[in-house]
């Protein structure tokens, strides 16, 4: 089991990160702090595998928790949960020594997806023994990393989804009709593929939002 402490200041954001992470396998809530100063004290107290971090806190930048944390030669990993999608926020968090970057607002499946990531490249990590290529590349997510494709359920095709990724790459964003319109399947079919390389953590969501219910956009993450 991997503790999980949650760190974000809006209390109703807090609570439902934490009941996402109660619903993973394998992962528990031991805590939720609201200020970078408060995420400190409760990592040295609680110990946590693993720390799910908002960037804009009252006291202090998420980022500058992370580097507090590394300096005190904590490696505890680190998953950065927020609205900020400045590169240079990206970029310090990448050389912070981040595991992994979740852009608000977004859905359980994708929470889900980098958990399990998380937990992936743990395993890997603990294991111990020489590594192969394909482990590095595991962990690296290089060139040999396992396809989502190759766990598609049950109806869904290895070749037609490797079009849907690369209809999403090509465009950059798009919606299930645009997808499938480039595609040449059902909106359907191509809602269905999107749906699960969303809880795989392929693509990502963004809901445009306008008149009546916001529209869904996919965006591939690699």
């Amino acid at each position: 089991m991997r503790d999980v402490l949650v760190v974000d200041d809006d209390f109703m954001v807090a609570e439902i990160q934490r009941r996402f992470v109660e619903q993973v396998d394998g992962f528990r809530a031991v805590g939720v702090a609201r200020t970078g100063a408060e995420a400190l004290t409760a990592a040295r107290d609680l110990r946590p595998h693993l720390i799910l971090l908002d960037v804009y806190l009252p006291d202090m930048t998420g980022l500058a928790v992370l580097q507090q944390l590394r300096s005190e030669g904590d490696r505890v990993g680190v998953i950065m949960i927020t609205a900020a999608r400045e590169l240079d926020t990206v970029k310090g968090a990448l050389d912070g020594g981040a595991a992994d970057y979740l852009i608000k607002p977004f859905e359980f499946g994708q929470l889900r997806a980098k958990l399990h990531a998380f937990a992936t490249r743990a395993d890997a990590l603990e294991a111990g023994g020489g590594v192969d290529q394909s482990l590095i590349d595991t962990l690296f997510g290089g060139p040999g990393a396992a396809a989502p494709a190759e766990t598609l359920p049950k109806g869904l095709g290895a070749e037609t989804g490797q079009l849907v990724l690369a209809a999403v790459r090509d465009a950059g964003e798009v919606s299930a009709a645009e997808c499938a319109e480039r595609v040449g399947i059902a909106r359907v079919s191509a809602r269905r593929y999107l749906e699960h390389y969303l809880r795989v953590g392929a693509v990502e969501l963004r809901l445009q939002y306008g008149a009546g219910r916001p529209e869904r956009r996919y965006r591939a993450l690699r």
